[in-house]
């Protein structure tokens, strides 16, 4: 059911997901990489929340919004592993044009929220994993929220943070003993 201009219901979700946009497109951010399918992904999923705005519960439209954003990025990925070409770029002799580094707005806006060796290291850590991660220590969610917006029990939250954060530290281990920020057996374990 979509609402009427006027309708208090419409003027409440504007106002929920005007506060919760800069989280909700921060994450799409960080779980993309790509500020265009932020975009679309934030839009699909305001739609979404829209659409099914009636039936919100109204306790916490971040984690409700979040988890809907969540779904659909898993459902999109899941997507593209099932229907990946066979072959590369590379095999095709295709060349995908890239902008100069100084001239991507959206590189500029990511490095500010997330430093370049973060940025690598969460890449490594997988899906499940960084967005558990994501949602606690970049979005200051709770281990509930975090539950709620991901569709799993709070203990399977704690499993994948504590999995996510042991394979994000040793990836920044590895980058600090490569620049000479800590010498070989020095870590913090």
């Amino acid at each position: 059911m979509l609402f009427r201009k006027g309708n208090p219901s419409r003027e409440r979700f504007e106002r929920l997901a005007e506060d919760v946009f800069p989280s909700l497109f921060g994450m799409a951010l960080r779980l993309t990489r790509d500020r265009e399918d932020a975009n679309d992904l934030c839009q699909e999923a305001t739609v979404r929340a829209y659409e099914a705005f009636d039936r919100f519960d109204g306790r916490n439209f971040k984690a409700w919004i979040m988890r809907i954003l969540t779904n659909l990025y898993i459902n999109r990925y899941r997507q593209r592993q099932r229907v990946a070409p066979a072959s590369s770029l590379e095999d095709e002799n295709a060349i995908e044009p890239v902008a100069a580094e100084g001239e991507m707005p959206d590189r500029a806006l990511f490095d500010g929220l997330v430093g370049e060796e973060v940025e690598e290291a969460l890449a490594k850590v997988p899906e499940d994993f960084r967005l558990a991660v994501l949602l606690s220590d970049v979005e200051g969610m709770s281990y509930e929220e975090i539950a709620q917006a991901t569709n799993v029990p709070v203990g399977t939250v704690r499993s994948r943070l504590a999995r996510g954060r042991a394979i994000l530290r040793r990836e920044l281990e590895r980058y600090a003993i490569e620049s000479g920020y800590l010498r070989q057996g020095t870590s913090s374990e």
